[in-house]
């Protein structure tokens, strides 16, 4: 009975996802905002458990900043701008090359050409922050298309939907099976590829521990390693939101990684690029996520209410402090 509706549940998902990516190309841009926007509010009402996680995680990292009702506001936004991200994806049939320069704009975008090239091995870093779907294709539009691996959906079935809208503007998508060696390979036939450096990884996984908001988390050192084994440059990328649905493009200046620097270093000079951005607008980023899913057992600050203490997570965080 469990299997046959979980079966069930599965194709109405499926249903509703192709019902979605015909009706949403229809709509103009105006409702497709102010869609996100109610979405987005009725999801931060009705989702408790992640907006439990959101308010812990910003009590956690701002302390007595804000008050409970400016982190519930926060939260509230948080939760719009995810979901308009979303719905976004489903309205991107709507642009092509030639008109998606209405929505998207860029910042950096000479310097980059003329430091490391569109066309030359790069490993861009990204995260959850503002319109991370329409900084994906907007990229692509604009002749940067790298490799990426996505996260796949339980309901295996809503991945090729999804991939052909992600790819609509010429990134490669890849597998996550074996993924770090087809990213390396693809840098090494010259080819770029993008990396979400802001995931939360479990300790089974090749991870190292990194300050974040003077929070000890785990993240991937994936686009450290890539960096010291092609010579492809790391340039942090994010998208900042602006008004009336539209975002901007911030391409920064490739990291200036010092000699001999360990991948957790690259890491956290990699992340130190974005904290200033979410520190001075925090709502666009994913504050729904599980960003500290350990703390140190002598943590001197509280962590957000999920955090869960482990010596593994204690190994981590000595070993990066160990010349070598």
């Amino acid at each position: 009975m469990k299997a046959r509706w979980k079966s069930f549940r599965y194709r109405l998902e499926v249903w509703g996802i192709r019902f979605l990516a015909a009706l949403i190309p229809r709509l103009p841009r105006p409702l497709v905002v102010q869609l996100g926007r109610g979405a987005g509010s009725l999801a931060a009402l009705l989702d408790r458990p992640g907006r439990e996680v959101a308010l812990s995680n910003l009590e956690a990292a701002f302390g007595d900043r804000y008050s409970t009702a400016a982190r519930e506001e926060i939260a509230r936004q948080s939760y719009q701008q995810f979901a308009g991200t979303m719905i976004d994806l489903f309205w991107c049939p709507r642009l092509n090359a030639r008109n998606f320069r209405q929505l998207i704009e860029f910042e950096g975008f000479d310097h980059f050409e003329k430091t490391v090239g569109r066309g030359n091995p790069h490993i861009f870093a990204c995260f959850h922050y503002g319109n991370f779907e329409l900084l994906s294709l907007g990229c692509g539009w604009a002749g940067i298309t790298p490799h990426i691996i996505t996260q796949e959906f339980k309901n295996r079935a809503l991945d090729p939907l999804f991939n052909q809208l992600r790819m609509r503007s010429g990134h490669r998508i890849l597998p996550r099976d074996g993924g770090i060696v087809r990213l390396y390979k693809a840098l090494r036939r010259g080819g770029s590829v993008a990396i979400l450096v802001d995931l939360a990884l479990q300790l089974h996984q090749p991870t190292v521990a990194i300050d974040c908001f003077g929070l000890k988390t785990s993240v991937t050192f994936a686009h450290a390693w890539l960096a010291g084994r092609t010579g492809a440059p790391i340039v942090p990328i994010h998208a900042e939101p602006l008004p009336g649905g539209r975002c901007r493009i911030v391409i920064h200046p490739k990291l200036e990684v010092p000699a001999g620097a360990t991948h957790q270093q690259v890491a956290q000079l990699c992340w130190d690029h974005f904290e200033p951005f979410v520190r001075r607008n925090p709502a666009p980023w994913l504050w729904m996520y599980k960003y500290w899913r350990y703390r140190p057992a002598d943590a001197a600050r509280a962590y957000p209410s999920y955090a869960r203490a482990l010596p593994q997570f204690d190994a981590l965080i000595a070993a990066a402090k160990t010349p070598g």
